[in-house]
């Protein structure tokens, strides 16, 4: 990394004397953007060893444009926990769901309600993820983030080829950070699967998987908070957009790999192509309205995408909607990539889409995407 590392912090310098017993939980939400998450911390006295021992708590929606001033406590539902490879044992990151007063009303950007669900009707079919998040990380410059790391301050550097899975301090920008990023998801106890360096010039991506149901979205989400929590010690901002730089880069994907006990089981190969996928052909702009919001962007048929307009599927093929690698076609059994969707998704909302369309006979795509359409509403 060519940049000064700036404002790097280790907050674990403030130890906690050993006689001190509370367990620090960070309470983290999606806010009323869909896509940025907030957090804070509350104290508890004794030890947690259950979900149960974590207690609903409130916040100030109308600061998280979530609700207005003058109705606006909104409830914070834990729904898993996790290490905290900030503080370390025994405090714990929190994620929560989001409710309005009444606490039972979901509040604007909380899918998760719906995704588990869907997940629980399709449970005995043991659907499988595997989500690629890509990112770029972008300096930066007072509250603003202008530029690539790595790249000329307002410039470009050499041209794409040289960076995928690069070694080397010309080639490869912000290893550290994802690294660090690697270490604290593992530290956590994430299904984090693996790291690597993209196409674009500061361009990563980190894959969470295998993990069934609902537990797709929870790793993915709480994988992103703390992947912005280090780029705070950094100084890098972590960027999701489709395509955050125009022209000839690749933009950024969450390449979403599927299976279920069908694609998996005797048969599965053929079963993909000749069942699954006309099923996703068929309601292929439908699902694309939940796929991230400017994906149009991305999805050009170049820079290893398909076309926003048109399906298209392939044995191996980065070009197409849908790839089949070549080892399920090989062991004729597996799993599927859906390389539509943005890195910018919400991944309750991909997953729970994909498990409607491939198990529940898209009984609930309508009602996802008018949740959708609810949410991006003003309040």
């Amino acid at each position: 990394m060519t940049e000064t590392v700036e404002h790097l912090r280790d907050f674990n310098y403030y130890k906690l004397n050993s006689d001190v017993k509370n367990v620090l939980a960070e309470y983290i939400w999606i806010d009323g953007t869909g896509e940025r998450m907030r957090s804070k911390t509350k104290v508890y006295k004794g030890a947690i060893t259950q979900l149960s021992d974590l207690e609903w708590w409130t916040y100030d929606g109308s600061s998280t444009d979530q609700a207005n001033t003058k109705w606006s406590e909104i409830y914070l539902k834990p729904v898993i926990y996790v290490k905290d490879p900030f503080r370390g044992s025994p405090h714990i990151l929190v994620l929560c769901e989001t409710y309005l007063p009444d606490k039972k009303t979901p509040a604007r950007y909380n899918f998760r309600f719906i995704a588990n669900e869907i997940m629980e009707k399709a449970k005995d079919f043991k659907p499988w993820f595997g989500i690629e998040q890509e990112y770029f990380l972008l300096k930066r410059t007072g509250t603003t983030h202008i530029w690539p790391l790595g790249w000329p301050t307002g410039g470009f550097p050499y041209p794409q080829g040289r960076y995928y899975c690069s070694i080397g301090e010309r080639n490869n920008f912000g290893r550290a950070l994802a690294e660090a990023h690697l270490r604290a998801c593992l530290n956590a106890g994430l299904k984090v699967a693996g790291i690597n360096a993209e196409v674009a010039p500061s361009q990563w991506e980190f894959q969470i998987g295998i993990a069934e149901g609902i537990e797709i979205g929870d790793h993915l989400w709480l994988a992103r908070y703390i992947l912005e929590r280090l780029g705070e010690e950094f100084g890098i901002d972590i960027n999701y957009d489709p395509k955050p730089i125009l022209g000839d880069w690749n933009g950024s994907g969450a390449h979403t790999n599927y299976s279920d006990i069908k694609t998996r089981g005797p048969g599965g190969y053929q079963y993909i192509i000749n069942t699954l996928i006309p099923l996703l052909q068929n309601t292929h702009q439908e699902v694309l309205k939940l796929y991230g919001a400017n994906n149009e962007q991305r999805l050009t048929g170049h820079h290893e995408t398909s076309s926003y307009d048109t399906f298209s599927w392939g044995d191996g093929s980065r070009g197409g909607s849908i790839r089949v690698p070549v080892i399920t076609k090989e062991l004729g059994a597996g799993y599927l990539e859906d390389r539509r969707p943005a890195a910018n998704i919400d991944p309750y909302l991909v997953s729970a889409v994909i498990v409607d369309v491939a198990l529940l006979n898209s009984t609930y795509v309508n009602q996802l995407k008018q949740l959708l359409v609810d949410s991006a509403k003003q309040l």
